[in-house]
């Protein structure tokens, strides 16, 4: 699954779907997202979704050294993919052993989540009966994530449940930047992102843990998923900044102050020269923010998808 390199609309990712995903969820929806369920459950969803960063179309070759894939050193290719192909893999495996749920394998989430936005905005009828959307596009491997684009998408109780029921020692991050399951968190009480053991993701140094891999597919068909806890309200926005209201951040300073005078001027003043420090230090200094950004392997298309979780689209398209 890994050799082919799956740029959204190439060949080889049309080749990718009709041989992986076709034969197992029959035709797409009409904006690319593979669904199926399995059982008579309706109340959880598993997601991942079929597109990757790569630059191009065509197939690569990939190396497993020890438990761990991924290109070698003379590879041309701008990534491995396993993002989200591990993820695709677990759910794969997964409906091949019956285990109850709605599977979503989504379209275009590198260019913003596409798919899994259009499929929430259209609304259909069995997104009611859902409590649960579980995404498998997480690096490493102990995050369940509580936060994505600094907005709660999780409780801590559920993300403690789901810890439990996996016996794999996953604690709460609520560092999640931005993925599928970000775009059903208005609607559904608990949408997190699953650590599914790839690392440097969208570079040339992505590479897969396949015992992880291996392990955590056994932990997900035998998990006993009634004993997740549900406890979030989706109508109740939390986010980790001050600023951040409804869902959304404030684009300037001056709407952060008359939104948020609540007398505690010091504070705000605060927050306020940081941001300045912050915005001198960028434009001073851009290319060590650069540097350090990509040595951190947080690339440029991560910090859009970032920035799309929180601005409307208008924003995300100026940015890309």
């Amino acid at each position: 699954m890994l050799k082919y390199m799956r740029k959204a609309g190439s060949a080889s990712h049309t080749l990718f779907n009709n041989k992986y995903l076709h034969p197992v969820f029959g035709n797409p929806d009409g904006y690319g997202n593979y669904i199926i369920q399995v059982g008579n459950r309706t109340d959880i969803v598993f997601t991942a979704h079929h597109d990757t960063v790569h630059t191009k179309g065509g197939m690569q070759t990939v190396e497993v050294v020890g438990n761990k894939v991924g290109l070698p050193t003379q590879s041309m290719s701008n990534c491995l993919g396993a993002d989200c192909t591990t993820g695709i893999w677990l759910i794969l495996n997964m409906i091949a052993h019956k285990v109850p749920g709605i599977y979503i394998i989504h379209a275009d989430e590198e260019s913003g989540c596409i798919g899994s936005k259009a499929l929430v905005k259209s609304r259909p009828q069995w997104l009611d009966q859902v409590d649960v959307v579980i995404s498998f596009d997480r690096y490493g491997t102990n995050s369940v994530i509580t936060y994505q684009s600094g907005f709660r998408t999780c409780s801590d109780e559920f993300g403690k449940s789901l810890s439990r029921i996996l016996g794999m020692g996953h604690e709460l991050d609520d560092g999640g930047s931005y993925t599928d399951s970000n775009a059903y968190k208005d609607v559904v009480p608990e949408c997190t992102n699953l650590s599914v053991g790839y690392y440097s993701q969208h570079t040339n140094r992505e590479h897969q843990n396949l015992t992880y891999a291996e392990d955590l597919c056994k932990k997900l068909i035998l998990a006993d998923w009634d004993k997740l806890v549900i406890s979030r309200d989706p109508n109740v926005s939390d986010s980790l900044y001050h600023y951040g209201y409804g869902g959304r951040s404030y684009d300037y300073w001056g709407d952060y102050w008359s939104n948020n005078n609540t007398g505690d001027h010091h504070r705000l003043q605060g927050e306020k020269d940081d941001y300045t420090e912050l915005l001198k230090s960028i434009k001073d200094h851009p290319q060590d923010w650069a540097d350090m950004l990509l040595a951190s392997g947080i690339t440029h298309n991560d910090l859009v998808d970032w920035v799309a979780g929180i601005y409307d689209d208008d924003h995300y398209w100026d940015m890309r």
